[in-house]
């Protein structure tokens, strides 16, 4: 079957509940987490999501000091700290979130960072966002990830990881790329892309099994998420 050699490596870390693709957003609502450190924020908007959920959240976010996205913050209702992409400045334990979305594929260390998200996060607390794999350069990306390679690195951390799902696949993600990124595109971050529908359909007419068509997604991605627990 398509992509065994990749299920064969994550067993139980593909999930079998549904097959449908997942934003990192997803994980506040589950995790509903009272201290949150939004790691590679950007411009913040994260915020309004987790005061959504929990409305006296502890929530701070962390960027290095210039990028596109940080350049292009506005907000001053929330707390923001620079770092040096390395270090990050919180003590040891002190958040039971660290939500990282679309920002690990753009760190210059990233088993440096991993491991610092992995000490700032209580014994519990879980690491959750979405990473690229099959995307291409933007915003001073340096790294793609594999779901395996995403895999070491937060183990190596002391990081277990539970789940790995996918976002968007890697043909409409180098389409939208190609095209100029028009917002039509959009829609396909919240609605299942045309690539993804075709392998669902294809799957349920074979027969394959959630988790399953879950693997072949993953193989495919564009970008994908994951949710991963401190020991």
């Amino acid at each position: 079957m398509f992509g065994d050699d990749l299920g064969e490596l994550l067993g139980g870390r593909i999930p079998s509940d549904h097959s449908r693709p997942v934003l990192a957003e997803h994980y506040a609502g589950r995790v509903r987490a009272r201290s949150v450190l939004d790691l590679g924020c950007g411009a913040g908007d994260s915020v309004d999501l987790f005061r959504s959920v929990v409305p006296d959240v502890h929530w701070v976010g962390a960027d290095i000091a210039s990028s596109a996205e940080v350049d292009s913050r506005t907000r001053t209702d929330a707390e923001f700290v620079t770092f040096d992409g390395r270090r990050l400045p919180f003590d040891d334990a002190a958040f039971e979130l660290v939500f990282c979305k679309q920002a690990l594929e753009h760190v210059e260390h990233p088993h440096e960072i991993v491991a610092e998200a992995a000490r700032v996060l209580e014994p519990g607390g879980h690491l959750a966002g979405s990473t690229s794999m099959l995307e291409g350069f933007h915003s001073r990306s340096t790294f793609n990830w594999t779901p395996y390679g995403l895999t070491l690195v937060a183990e190596a951390a002391g990081l277990e990881v539970l789940e790995l799902r996918p976002v968007i696949d890697g043909f409409t993600l180098v389409a939208w790329q190609a095209l100029g990124l028009p917002n039509f595109f959009l829609r396909w971050w919240t609605r299942e892309s045309p690539p993804y529908r075709v392998m669902e359909l294809a799957g349920r007419a074979a027969r394959l099994d959630v988790r399953t068509r879950n693997q072949i997604k993953l193989v495919l991605a564009g970008q994908f998420a994951f949710l991963a627990r401190r020991t």
